[in-house]
């Protein structure tokens, strides 16, 4: 694959920002939410990288699955997580994705491949390596993507999955989302060489380091290694540079990051960098994009408003969805 060309055309530019747009404001209403007191939830902000799981979103197929950790709601919905769902587990309802039993942590949406979050770090890596073992022995040429930080990265499971997908040549793309920040500690104190994608050499798989905020560069690496995988040529390690925009939950009052370098950082905000990319090139004008925005609002005020109004799980619940098979308690 490493002569064939991925390229963002201007329809994969407009589409990509759209899920973006989506991302950006579902956070932004997220903090909201919780400030108001209307829903109670620990949370993870992933503002600031928002062009990553767009990208994804935009050439995984839906049958195609993903693992993802706690700051993950942007993969989630990247990849296709109706918001109704999605807001109803972030309130803990019945109508919620998990039935209001999973929270923020642990949502999934197999319709749309979206298979794990975990907030146990490093071990979306070897989840994504049996669904990717899954795919290979029943022949589909579907692969699997597993997110993770670059605290993560640092995890023995996580090396171990990168080890076991090289040797297997299983069809997994590991996607490390490196913010700078593992929970309240930079990259340069707990990385050693201070490249993850470099890493890869050692599994003999490629590695490729990609600025992760921008969307054709980002396109050309994410779609070149899911064709890679989806042709039995084996995993890649992408290591896709971003930033985060607040601290590493909601309340962290993030004075661990230098202000110069979170300023310099929302300056170069990537949703909005790439509305103006659209209107520039006349990819899309100022009235289009605005409808598009102001349709997303109004799609997410549905989707708060249906959480809102479903009911709590009853405390029999605890019972089900324990086994597959239902044992009295």
């Amino acid at each position: 694959m490493a002569d064939k060309q991925f390229v963002a055309d201007s329809a994969v530019l407009r589409s990509i920002y759209e899920r973006a747009a989506l991302l950006k404001a579902n956070d932004e209403r997220a903090r909201k939410v919780i400030l108001s007191g209307q829903i109670a939830m620990v949370y993870y902000s992933y503002r600031g990288q928002e062009i990553i799981p767009s990208v994804m979103g935009e050439v995984l197929r839906d049958d195609d699955t993903i693992c993802t950790i706690y700051r993950g709601i942007h993969d989630m919905l990247g990849k296709g997580f109706p918001l109704n769902e999605l807001w109803a587990e972030l309130a803990g309802r019945t109508t919620g994705s998990c039935k209001g039993k999973g929270g923020p942590m642990h949502l999934t949406y197999p319709p749309k491949g979206i298979m794990v979050t975990t907030g146990i770090v490093g071990s979306s890596a070897p989840i994504a390596n049996g669904l990717s073992w899954a795919a290979q022995l029943d022949g589909s040429d579907r692969v699997s993507v597993c997110t993770f930080g670059d605290g993560a990265s640092n995890i023995g499971a996580v090396h171990e999955a990168l080890n076991l997908a090289s040797v297997w040549k299983l069809p997994t793309i590991f996607v490390c989302q490196n913010n700078l920040f593992a929970e309240h500690t930079t990259f340069e104190k707990m990385t050693g060489g201070g490249n993850i994608a470099a890493r890869a050499e050692g599994y003999g798989i490629p590695g490729v380091r990609v600025d992760g905020n921008d969307p054709e560069a980002m396109y050309s690496a994410f779609a070149e290694a899911v064709a890679r995988a989806r042709a039995g040529e084996g995993p890649t390690l992408l290591e896709c540079m971003t930033f985060r925009f607040f601290g590493h939950n909601f309340g962290d009052d993030d004075s661990y990051i230098p202000k110069e370098q979170k300023a310099a950082a929302m300056e170069a905000d990537p949703v909005p960098a790439l509305r103006a990319r659209l209107i520039a090139d006349r990819i899309a004008t100022e009235e289009e994009l605005a409808a598009v925005e102001a349709d997303i609002e109004t799609r997410i005020d549905a989707a708060i408003e249906h959480a809102l109004a479903s009911p709590w799980p009853e405390p029999d619940d605890l019972r089900f969805d324990v086994f597959a098979k239902e044992i009295a308690a």
